[in-house]
């Protein structure tokens, strides 16, 4: 991991525009931040009305909430990888072969990024133990039971969020260009965990945050083996083949 941090530390410091003069250091200093401030302002006004939201909104919140399970990602992206290995072996063009192999590692990615992020959460919140909005009358905002062993002390991080921050975070950096759409779905996903009492804010940004970190540090590890990414000029990682070709006449294919 240091090894890895070093590397994306000189890759910055030669990026050039864009984001590269923001060191990860900062990124993660700016992040506990927020993290920090959203206790602090939102977890408490959150949890003292937790149970007194509009039953519609808790409707609507309670049909979208279960996309954050990580169950489902991880069975497509494991049928994804293996179906594309298989493909690379078994079909006779070429062609056909390349775009298996690619498949096969966007599934790898995903089903990688899924899986560590969510055993690390719930290490994290199992170690954590705060206790669930449902019992802000009892605990409060500062509520802690580590190594208690129920689901209502495992608030912190979001599981869930933290699912749907490594989700769309490889997203984005499968497909940049659509990096606000997904940004914006991750937004909307992660906050119905507030909207249904599951959550307070801070543990829902904590969620996303680590998701989306563990996706980012895992592009990087990707781009130093040539696998699906490579570093850009401006120090992030990008696919090194589109994954949505244009069929434009006047854009030439990647290399």
């Amino acid at each position: 991991m240091q090894a890895i941090l070093v590397s994306l530390d000189r890759r910055w410091k030669r990026g050039k525009g864009g984001f590269a003069p923001f060191h990860w250091k900062i990124c993660l200093f700016m992040t506990a931040n927020i993290v920090l401030l959203s206790a602090l302002l939102l977890d408490a006004p959150v949890g003292a009305n937790a149970k007194n939201l509009a039953p519609p909104i808790h409707f609507f919140a309670k049909l979208l909430t279960n996309f954050g399970e990580s169950g489902w990602i991880i069975i497509v992206s494991a049928f994804l990888f293996f179906e594309g290995l298989a493909g690379s072996r078994l079909l006779r063009s070429a062609r056909c072969r390349c775009q298996a192999v690619q498949f096969s590692r966007i599934g790898g990615y995903l089903l990688i990024s899924i899986a560590l992020s969510g055993i690390l959460v719930n290490i994290l919140k199992r170690i954590i133990g705060r206790a669930r909005p449902m019992h802000y009358d009892d605990w409060g905002i500062l509520g802690f039971s580590p190594f208690n062993g129920h689901a209502s002390f495992e608030s912190f991080p979001s599981g869930h969020a933290t699912t749907i921050g490594a989700f769309f975070a490889a997203l984005a950096f499968l497909s940049p260009r659509y990096r606000f759409v997904f940004a914006a779905c991750a937004i909307w996903l992660a906050a119905t965990r507030v909207m249904i009492g599951a959550h307070y804010p801070s543990d829902v940004i904590a969620g996303l945050a680590l998701g989306a970190w563990f996706s980012f540090m895992l592009a990087i590890v990707y781009s130093r083996y040539g696998l699906l990414f490579r570093i850009g000029e401006n120090g992030w990682p990008v696919p090194r083949l589109p994954i949505i070709r244009s069929t434009s006449a006047n854009e030439n294919p990647a290399p």
